[in-house]
């Protein structure tokens, strides 16, 4: 998916998944041709067809992947100007990663990539089983969580435990569950999955 946002301080650039989580591609900051969000800008802030900051990925990344919402301030990107004078917009893509698709990371040297997880709740189907009403019922109930990268990036196998004793307790009363969705850096195989709360571990690559 692709979304662009013109740079005026009171726009925001809105990322959604109806399934899964957003994992960002790409983001550009700046300007690449002279026609995108050229509507009544004079032809000397258009000029500049070179023109991206730096880092805005990363920046991206780190307030959007692993999230089903994400709404961000075209603001964020103004640590520095890329391009004075220039009218910059931001042009971002986004894969979202499915529920339930399983794939094994298991060749010769492929490491894990975490692209984002949360835990918490976003549906009232997800590890519902034999769960009263009322511990399912809450659906607004997201926490990011960096654990699972900084547990499991760069490694071959990993294990996390879906708990509140590791990712704390965004919405007590529910029954919460761990989404994450991770690739095997060698060839990009998207996995993602759902771990109910519990003392379960969950393995890396899945088998």
């Amino acid at each position: 998916q692709r979304v662009i946002t013109c740079d005026d301080s009171d726009n925001v650039q809105h990322l959604s998944c109806e399934t899964g989580v957003i994992a960002v591609q790409s983001v550009l900051y700046g300007r690449e041709d002279r026609e995108t969000c050229s509507e009544f800008r004079p032809d000397n802030q258009l000029t500049n067809t070179k023109c991206s900051q730096k880092g805005s990925l990363d920046t991206l990344k780190a307030r959007c992947d692993g999230k089903k919402v994400c709404e961000v301030n075209a603001g964020v990107f103004h640590t520095s100007d890329p391009c004075y004078g220039i009218y910059k917009y931001v042009d971002t893509t986004y894969s979202c990663f499915p529920a339930g698709s399983w794939t094994e990371c298991d060749l010769f040297g492929q490491i894990i990539s975490v692209i984002g997880a949360f835990y918490g709740r976003s549906d009232p189907t997800t590890c519902s089983f034999q769960r009263p009403a009322a511990q399912v019922q809450k659906t607004d109930c997201l926490r990011p969580s960096g654990e699972v990268a900084a547990s499991c990036n760069g490694k071959t196998s990993c294990s996390v435990k879906a708990s509140n004793s590791v990712f704390g307790d965004p919405c007590v009363g529910t029954y919460k569950y761990l989404e994450v969705a991770h690739t095997c850096e060698s060839e990009w195989d998207k996995t993602t999955g759902f771990y109910c709360d519990g003392d379960k571990e969950v393995a890396f690559p899945f088998i």
